[in-house]
């Protein structure tokens, strides 16, 4: 290699160490490539949260005429499951397999459930539908169906994120592991938009029959990508087949989690915040459609600039956090962003603008990042050394919880709104709300910023 092809070499590994975000994360032991193949279970878990949140709830409101309150409901099954996110990641902290492994039996659990949800989900649909012989099936069996799908794929998803997460950090060193958390949900936020161009692309030309097809797809696709991202990462100890369970109680070690740090305050911050973001997650995309007329490719685009703006909220945080800054100012700018976000979102209806719309769908996404790796980050300086799991199971169950329920809620507020006045008064009304506990949650917010408290 000549000397020129050197300082090219030099100069590209640099300029991506410098503005890939997270890139620095990669340590001797865990190569970028490596790292990188890791995450693709966070591919997996983006393609499903576009499928169930983008996609399907536009389909089944807009196409299918199914109720919002009831696809609401739908959408929100996933939140039955959130709690134990925190109980999953205990159980993985101190799991003792046969085969030696602590976080994989855990992961592939969760893989076959979002296989099994999107392996049914197609069923429910063409019954929803009134498609060829499904036509003759009652409505109630396609609701039950989709309600079922939707609760396996979303069961899945916290299984396989929480301990995705924690075997992340299990192979990483102490202080690497709050950025690698970081680059797992970067490549889920890619995962995000590049499923949301391939659906979008895939569904330009919509019919029931070319849907199932996407999400038979989908479930082979997450089947192949979390094998692969699995493969060899964790390894083997016999010793964990006989060693004495000498473990500490769930009990004992959520008392030892939540002690110090303003633990309450700091979890009433992440679920109010999360609710102000996540409450419209599935009314944008029918928004899009009533008010302004979109197609369907083109709000299922509208995912991927949601999602485009939390990627780079997510790597503009890094960058400023890699400095010591402060983590929950940074979640509190997040806030302060999704104020005009919403805002936009509101005029874009009055003066017939989608691109007014898109732009506040992107302040939403760019906010929603600021905010989330604000709040991932002071979990993670703030967890005891033995409890990553549980610290990560903890901060994905309050958001889990607090958007499902904020999702379910928004879709019953929108149709309780329009019975007695109209649509877009339903939808305004939600964004409104949104609004309100934005500014709530910068008031609760107050007494965490420029704390330096540590566990």
């Amino acid at each position: 290699m000549n000397r020129f092809s050197q300082k090219l070499v030099f100069a590209w590994a640099a300029a991506g160490t410098r503005y890939l975000p997270f890139a620095d994360a990669a340590t001797p032991d865990l190569p970028l490539p490596r790292l990188l193949r890791l995450s693709l279970f966070q591919i997996s878990v983006g393609m499903a949260m576009v499928m169930l949140i983008g996609t399907l709830n536009r389909v089944m409101i807009v196409e299918l005429k199914v109720p919002s309150a009831l696809v609401s409901i739908m959408v929100g099954l996933p939140l039955l499951f959130a709690p134990l996110r925190a109980l999953i990641g205990f159980k993985s902290d101190n799991h003792r397999s046969a085969l030696g492994w602590r976080r994989v039996p855990f992961i592939w659990m969760g893989t076959l459930l979002q296989f099994g949800g999107f392996a049914i989900m197609p069923f429910a649909l063409l019954v929803l539908a009134g498609a060829g012989e499904a036509a003759q099936a009652p409505p109630w069996v396609g609701y039950i169906g989709a309600g079922v799908a939707f609760l396996l794929v979303g069961a899945g998803m916290h299984t396989t994120q929480t301990v995705g997460l924690a075997l992340a950090t299990d192979l990483a060193p102490i202080e690497s592991q709050p950025k690698v958390v970081g680059l797992m949900y970067v490549m889920l936020l890619v995962g995000m938009i590049g499923s949301a161009f391939i659906y979008g692309e895939l569904l330009s030309d919509y019919s029931p029959g070319r849907l199932v097809q996407v999400i038979q797809g989908a479930a082979l696709v997450t089947m192949c990508l979390n094998v692969v991202a699995l493969w060899k990462q964790e390894a083997r100890h016999s010793v964990r087949q006989s060693a004495p369970v000498a473990d500490p109680s769930f009990r004992e070690s959520w008392i030892s989690f939540s002690k110090g740090g303003h633990a309450v305050r700091r979890l009433l911050v992440l679920g109010c915040g999360t609710a102000a973001f996540t409450m419209e997650d599935v009314l944008l995309e029918p928004y899009g459609g009533e008010i302004l007329g979109l197609s369907v490719s083109a709000t299922t685009t509208l995912t991927a600039t949601l999602a485009f703006g939390g990627l780079i909220g997510f790597g503009w945080a890094s960058r400023v956090l890699s400095r010591g800054a402060d983590p929950f100012r940074m979640a509190s700018g997040g806030a302060w962003v999704g104020i005009p976000a919403f805002s936009a979102i509101i005029v874009s209806g009055y003066l017939q603008a989608p691109w007014l719309f898109a732009s506040g769908t992107f302040l939403i996404g760019l906010g929603a990042g600021l905010f989330s790796h604000g709040t991932l980050t002071s979990t993670m300086n703030l967890a005891p050394k033995d409890q990553v799991g549980m610290a990560l199971g903890t901060w994905g169950a309050v958001q889990a919880t607090a958007a499902g329920l904020a999702m379910a809620f928004g879709g019953v507020l929108r149709d309780s709104v329009a019975k007695w006045s109209d649509s877009p008064t339903g939808y305004h009304t939600v964004y409104g709300l949104e609004l309100l506990l934005l500014c709530v949650t910068i008031v609760i917010m107050l007494p965490l910023l420029g704390r330096k408290t540590k566990l």
